[in-house]
């Protein structure tokens, strides 16, 4: 028998992920509507699996993960979220959880994941994966091949002012660099960020921040 502490501020939604997960192997053995309650309930009972909403109030899911982790570094631990964060599936990680699902495909998903981590091993929605083996990728390169795939300062105005629409004469007048300056700035933005077309870079400069839509 799997026992699970479910944590979600939300009722209906608590009753519809335990109507999901509850079988014969499966149990929920205790509720909770905020961190803070978790980490009450958790200091009396030692749930096999935690479930944990990311935005609950007084404390969220991850930073209760956090506590819950320092207490107790074998606990295992899923977050479920709205939202493919990429900041909180970092953090979360960095914690010490072994699952996150997004809430979308919650009802497919928590059987499994349950399943996976209870047997000690990770589960993440294949939306969010993404970001695992990326930052997996980034910590494993070396500086040469970082800076390959970094871009510069400069870099960053040309992308800026490309996403805004301005021509590379624009660009050039604005930066005071020759033209012909700004078409290598823009061949190496689109070589370090497997760019093929100005939608591409688009995306690119909404990712890091440069322009809002």
């Amino acid at each position: 028998m799997i026992n699970v502490l479910l944590a979600d501020d939300h009722a209906v939604v608590r009753a519809g992920i335990k109507s999901v997960i509850e079988r014969k192997d499966i149990k929920v053995i205790a509720e909770a509507s905020d961190g803070e309650e978790v980490l009450k309930i958790s200091s009396n009972l030692k749930p096999d699996i935690y479930i944990l909403d990311v935005s609950m109030p007084n404390l969220n899911g991850i930073e209760t993960s956090h506590r819950i982790l320092k207490e107790n570094p074998q606990a295992k631990v899923i977050i479920l979220s709205m939202h493919d964060d990429k900041t909180f599936v970092e953090k979360a990680f960095k914690y010490g959880v072994k699952g996150y699902i997004l809430k979308e495909s919650a009802v497919e998903e928590i059987i499994t994941a349950i399943k996976e981590v209870y047997s000690g091993n990770f589960y993440l929605s294949p939306r969010i994966s993404h970001y695992i083996i990326s930052g997996f990728l980034w910590n494993n390169m070396n500086e040469e091949q970082r800076e390959e795939t970094t871009l510069t300062q400069r870099e960053k105005e040309v992308l800026q002012m490309i996403a805004e629409g301005l021509t590379s004469k624009e660009i050039a007048d604005k930066l005071c660099l020759s033209v012909n300056t700004v078409q290598v700035h823009r061949k190496n933005i689109m070589k370090k960020c497997s760019a093929h077309k100005q939608t591409d870079l688009v995306k690119v400069a909404l990712k890091e921040g440069l322009i809002k839509i």
